[in-house]
């Protein structure tokens, strides 16, 4: 009979006008995967910050028992040294340093109080073999791709003796096979004795290599489900209180309409990565459809969505754009704000929000003339309109008021795409519009994009999630290196056609 290495009980957290976490218990087993699952704002990453100390004791109600006992952690640093260590979404890494630096950072190993260099590195390169990391330790480790330096932060965590293993969304931003990779990585640290909580949205990891699973709704554990119970239908009705039969909603069959969009050789070359980032690119966008750009991270699509978009980073480009057959030039994205174009960032937090505003400044900003007269701004229009999108897209927050850092991923990414709506476009570009969002906010997002689609909007979709973006595009343009090296029509597109081109 396996033993239980954590038990949290009777935990609740309470933030200005949230209670985020109600009551909850939580338990997990020595030597196994457990998942925590969830829909944005369910209380996940709270329920592990808490654990971890992030939110300290005297923060929060209840108690944490750890390998038997009661704990109190009062910063990060004690539950490290109980052998317990979390790896957030973001990634607590110093760019600039080395690979070992990285590994060893607060925890360096001295001889005579000075660092050992050379056996740090021996070390690192130790842990590196660990997580199956065949890279040279003395990297910068911003010179390594996000699969990487994922890997590395686990290596830095495993450095320090960790028994349980802590990961919020660790593979959100990652492609398909580092994805793969990391889980295949968490089964063997499970055969080496390293017990790993989990929080995903993406249930075919859940699937795959969970041992148990918690459901967690609105602040409260909702259920806890074995291994023989756990499929993908048990999990979303406990996670959104109902059955979702469709996560991709049917829309109406498209049928080709006008050309509202059209690159001809369109080329970007990037001066701080000193490389062609985007290659004759041709692609056509159709009013009332959804164009899908697939390929694997890296290829080029961010970079030719944000070409169009005016070029907000400042490549050097050639190549020409067209709307409605007209030959346009965009010097800067209020150029293709005024033409009727809108990009949605795939990173909401740097470049989509400003975190420290509320949501009704952020869905306001973008178009703020519109609320203006004699250069003062109508708060009461302002106010409305917040309300109107908060209702409209079922932003879930106390109030317009509420700072925006202060919401789940799934909310602040509505918030997000309503600020690019506020500006009335014709054509909406939404880069990674599901990353790190629960499957009751991606089936609301899917609706809202065919309820654009059939009002007649435009959208090119960027998604490293192939089942999604099969799902919902009219067609596909598959980028790799830069190039389009195809374009697939509803019917060719398959996992299969679209990962053949993608690594041409």
């Amino acid at each position: 009979m396996s033993k239980t290495i954590l038990e949290m009980r009777n935990i609740t957290k309470v933030f200005p006008g949230v209670k985020a976490l109600d009551n909850v218990n939580f338990s997990v087993q020595q030597g196994e995967i457990h998942f925590v699952v969830g829909e944005n704002g369910a209380g996940k990453s709270t329920l592990m910050k808490v654990l971890s100390g992030i939110y300290p004791t005297g923060d929060y109600e209840g108690e944490i028992i750890f390998n038997g006992a009661i704990v109190d952690f009062r910063k990060i640093s004690d539950s490290e040294k109980a052998g317990l260590a979390i790896i957030n979404q973001e990634l607590a890494l110093v760019p600039e340093m080395t690979v070992y630096e990285n590994i060893y950072l607060a925890h360096e190993i001295k001889s005579n109080g000075i660092i050992n260099w050379n056996q740090t590195i021996h070390k690192a390169a130790e842990q590196l073999d660990k997580v199956k990391l065949k890279v040279n330790p003395g990297l910068r480790v911003k010179d390594l791709n996000v699969g990487q330096q994922q890997l590395v932060e686990i290596a830095k965590a495993l450095s320090k003796n960790v028994t349980l293993l802590i990961l919020d969304e660790p593979t959100a931003a990652l492609n398909e096979n580092d994805s793969d990779n990391l889980l295949n990585l968490l089964v063997e640290l499970k055969k080496q004795g390293v017990t790993s909580i989990m929080i995903s949205h993406k249930l075919k990891e859940v699937t795959a290599i969970a041992d148990s699973v918690t459901v967690l709704r609105d602040g409260k554990t909702i259920s806890t489900i074995s291994k023989s119970e756990i499929n993908e239908d048990r999990i979303i009705k406990d996670m959104v209180g109902r059955e979702i039969n469709n996560i991709y909603p049917p829309r109406e069959k498209y049928v080709d309409k006008e050309i509202v969009l059209e690159t001809k050789n369109i080329n970007s070359y990037d001066f701080a990565k000193s490389k062609k980032v985007v290659k004759n690119a041709n692609i056509v966008l159709r009013k009332g459809e959804v164009v899908g750009l697939a390929g694997l991270m890296g290829a080029g699509r961010t970079e030719l969505a944000l070409t169009i978009f005016g070029n907000p980073k400042k490549y050097d480009t050639s190549g020409d754009v067209y709307i409605h057959g007209e030959k346009v030039n965009f010097k800067h994205p209020k150029d293709a704000i005024k033409h009727g174009i809108i990009y949605v960032s795939e990173d909401r937090k740097h470049e989509g929000l400003i975190l420290k505003q509320d949501v009704k400044q952020n869905i306001s900003i973008i178009n703020l003339f519109s609320l203006s007269k004699n250069g003062i701004i109508d708060k009461n229009k302002e106010i409305m309109i917040a309300e109107k999108y908060c209702k409209d897209i079922n932003i879930k927050t106390p109030s317009i008021q509420q700072i925006v850092e202060n919401l789940s991923g799934g909310n602040q990414q509505k918030v997000s795409i309503s600020k690019g709506l506020f500006s009335n476009p014709e054509i909406l570009i939404l880069d990674e519009p599901t990353r790190g969002i629960d499957v009751g906010a991606k089936f609301e997002i899917y609706t809202l994009i065919n309820e654009l689609i059939n009002e007649g909007m435009s959208i090119i979709m960027i998604s490293s999630e192939l089942p999604e973006l099969l799902a919902m595009s009219d067609r596909l343009y598959v980028v790799a290196e830069g190039k389009i090296t195809g374009e697939l029509s509803k019917a060719e597109a398959t996992q299969e056609n679209v990962m053949r081109l993608a690594t041409l």
